[in-house]
């Protein structure tokens, strides 16, 4: 169990790619990790979530807007999808205020223990703060490279790139890959 004591936060919505995230459900947690999948609740106890290909049901009950620093501290990684998820959580009542997920991913990128992923589309959730991505290697969607560009990110085209703390993958269809250089990371 190469994960164990590690915990591992996937950010989740509607329009999920559930070829990826039914992956991690049982990939992570086989490798003893434990798993958490983080949303906004909208002041509900629980969402179910539907997802994109086959509208399969998936429940959520963590907000990622309650978390404290201290919690935030005893995640090992924090990953955003890929898909419309990261889509969907960019929303923001207030235009004139950051979305309260990126403003989440602000404080996970503030922390360099924790290792972020960022997979295919994931990297549309960085568009209110780009500053996270600016200088820094990585690869997204092809749809999304000019978005990356556009960003100050060096875009480099392969499957997965690892800069540092930043895990990023190509697309959804690259899960498997993706996990498994998270999995590795984790594990040194």
């Amino acid at each position: 169990m190469k994960l164990a004591g590690k915990k591992i936060g996937i950010l989740l919505e509607s329009d999920y790619y559930e070829n990826e995230i039914f992956y991690y459900k049982y990939r992570f947690p086989e490798e003893g990790a434990e798993l958490h999948f983080l949303t906004r609740l909208w002041g509900q106890e629980r969402i179910t979530f539907q997802g994109h290909e086959y509208r399969a049901p998936m429940d959520c009950w963590e907000s990622f807007e309650s978390i404290t620093d201290d919690e935030l501290r005893s995640y090992s990684a924090i990953i955003v999808p890929s898909g419309m998820v990261s889509d969907r959580l960019r929303y923001t009542e207030d235009v004139d205020k950051i979305p309260p997920a990126t403003a989440f991913l602000q404080r996970v990128f503030a922390e360099k223990s924790i290792l972020k992923g960022i997979i295919c589309h994931g990297l549309w959730l960085v568009a209110p703060a780009t500053e996270l991505v600016k200088g820094r290697r990585l690869v997204c969607h092809n749809n999304l490279i000019g978005d990356a560009k556009a960003y100050g990110a060096l875009y480099t085209n392969e499957d997965v790139v690892v800069d540092g703390d930043l895990v990023t993958g190509r697309s959804g269809g690259h899960a498997h890959l993706f996990a498994r250089k998270i999995i590795e990371l984790l594990a040194d």
